[in-house]
């Protein structure tokens, strides 16, 4: 693992250090004084698994930004991680935990710990956990890649893009690197922060009871979920225990939990509380999607699987729409609906000219978006200048 630790904490420390040696000189009582205080001195580091306080008085939550990534996606991810400290992270330093199913090269290394303000850390996925499972017929899963790639679906050929989604779907949250962290805020290659992030998400998480947070929501591709819904009903009949009497399944099927209505929250973009992933609740939920075998018969991903268990297994008010967070990730974005909001945030949204000046460049306003859905469902005011009729 590399240590990104902040440059100020090295330089007060090795100040310390050599104050300590010059005062104490160079007898054995007080050499071991000079070892007591190189100890302490490494105790001020600050634990990257607690609360803590940065200088000037920032809180910092117990909690880290998590990405999924191969070497070739380097620089398309340098991008992002630049967006995210510009925006947020340069006040307060969050850690970045990189993951990846091969080994990360050197030069990823080097260049991602140079650009966060973080501490870095770089981990193996297990082979167990980025390989077909022996309980799925692997000969079925070729034909159905090979049928869904005959009909044009997007990544449905590909066995490498249904690892990823089981992966998270079931696992990230499992890694070693994640043990100690509470809250999780997901980061992709290539994507953009449109405005200024001056409060902590994580600190609302937590102050609000917030488990699951998101920007963009809209309807998935059903042909890649042909019976994923189905199989969501055989959990819900077998372990009615685990479902949350104020849940939201109302935002997910408008008959009562007959059919899927294929919203779901785009988890390329996603603050979560890692103890949700964590509970048996999840667990049991996400084993029983598993052995069915949908994520290599079908193309399940891990933005409906996440989604269906939030909406069934939290409580509604526990799920969080992030509005004035401006976030990227072609081809859709959030911007906030406010033009105040806009200039205090400093938010550079570039803007739709089929819609009005405070609905900017919005993918709340479209269509083909859930998240009126999601409004209207919670009775939460819409925005000025919102289109209800979405």
């Amino acid at each position: 693992m590399v240590r990104n630790f902040k440059l100020v904490r090295y330089v007060i420390i090795a100040a310390i250090v050599i104050l300590a040696i010059v005062k104490l000189g160079s007898s054995d009582s007080q050499k071991a004084n000079v070892s007591a205080l190189r100890d302490y001195s490494k105790s001020l580091v600050l634990d990257r698994t607690a609360n803590s306080i940065l200088s000037g008085g920032t809180h910092r939550e117990n909690a880290t930004f998590v990405t999924l990534s191969r070497n070739q996606d380097l620089w398309g991810l340098v991008g992002s991680i630049r967006e995210v400290e510009d925006r947020f992270n340069h006040k307060f330093n969050y850690d970045w935990v990189f993951l990846n199913d091969a080994e990360f090269s050197e030069e990823f290394k080097t260049v991602t710990s140079s650009f966060v303000s973080g501490n870095t850390y770089y981990g193996r996925i297990p082979k167990a956990q980025w390989s077909i499972p022996d309980y799925v017929d692997e000969d079925k899963a070729i034909q159905c890649r090979k049928k869904m790639e005959q009909d044009g679906i997007i990544y449905g050929g590909s066995e490498s893009y249904r690892h990823m989604c089981r992966y998270e779907s079931g696992f990230f949250w499992r890694h070693p690197l994640l043990d100690n962290y509470k809250y999780y805020w997901r980061v992709e290659p290539h994507v953009k922060l449109m405005c200024n992030i001056p409060e902590d998400p994580f600190k609302f998480m937590r102050e609000n009871n917030k488990r699951y947070g998101f920007t963009i929501s809209l309807y998935e591709y059903q042909a890649t979920i042909m019976t994923l819904w189905d199989t969501v009903k055989g959990f819900m009949k077998e372990y009615p225990q685990y479902l949350n009497d104020n849940n939201a399944l109302k935002f997910i099927s408008d008959d009562g939990g007959e059919n899927y209505n294929l919203c779901h929250f785009w988890s390329n973009f996603e603050i979560g509380d890692l103890d949700f992933w964590r509970g048996e609740a999840y667990q049991t939920f996400f084993d029983y999607l598993d052995r069915a075998g949908g994520f290599f018969y079908e193309r399940w991903g891990d933005a409906p699987v996440h989604s269906i268990a939030a909406a069934i297994l939290l409580d509604k008010e526990q799920i969080h729409w992030f509005e004035d967070i401006g976030y990227w990730h072609v081809p859709f974005m959030n911007c906030p609906v406010n033009k105040e909001t806009r200039n205090k945030l400093q938010c550079t949204c570039p803007k739709d000219e089929s819609l009005s000046d405070d609905q900017r460049h919005n993918f709340a306003f479209h269509g083909y978006s859930c998240t009126g859905r999601w409004l209207k469902f919670n009775n939460i005011p819409f925005p000025v200048g919102y289109d209800k009729d979405n």
